[in-house]
């Protein structure tokens, strides 16, 4: 089945209207990565680079969304929430920039998945990059936690 970002954009901007205030946008999701690319105009500061705010926001949501995607390509019914968040700024971001965000190790995202059949909910530490001019910028690190309904 292949996803349909348009409409999982939709959905994220109606549901996460910060989102839409950002521009963040699906650049890609090939199944195991996505990445969120957002404008620096939409993100600038007083020091003419990104936001940190915005940066840790674009982050955060590249982890959600590809978690969202997956529990959507598997036909479960969750509610995702990040629980915890931190973000280690190495260099400034000066142009538009994107957040890629890859799975964990095979085992650990079947663990998750196998504690969400189980019990009804399960959470997840995921790693993203933010990235502008492909140089690295920061990265995050997200506990995430979805509970079936």
């Amino acid at each position: 089945m292949k996803t349909d970002l348009t409409e999982i954009l939709s959905y994220v901007h109606e549901h996460i209207p910060i989102t839409a205030h950002l521009g963040a946008a699906i650049k890609s999701y090939d199944g195991h990565a996505i990445t969120i690319s957002a404008p620096l105009d939409a993100n600038i500061n007083h020091r003419n680079s990104a936001f940190g705010g915005s940066l840790s926001a674009v982050a955060i949501l590249s982890g959600w969304a590809l978690l969202f995607i997956r529990m959507k390509e598997l036909g479960l019914h969750t509610r995702l929430v990040i629980q915890s968040s931190a973000f280690e700024f190495t260099n400034p971001v000066t142009a538009d920039f994107e957040a890629v965000c890859t799975l964990p190790p095979a085992q650990v995202y079947e663990r998750f998945i196998r504690t969400l059949e189980k019990h009804g909910r399960a959470r997840i530490s995921i790693d993203s990059e933010v990235q502008c001019n492909g140089i690295s910028c920061g990265s995050h690190t997200g506990v995430y936690v979805a509970v079936r309904l």
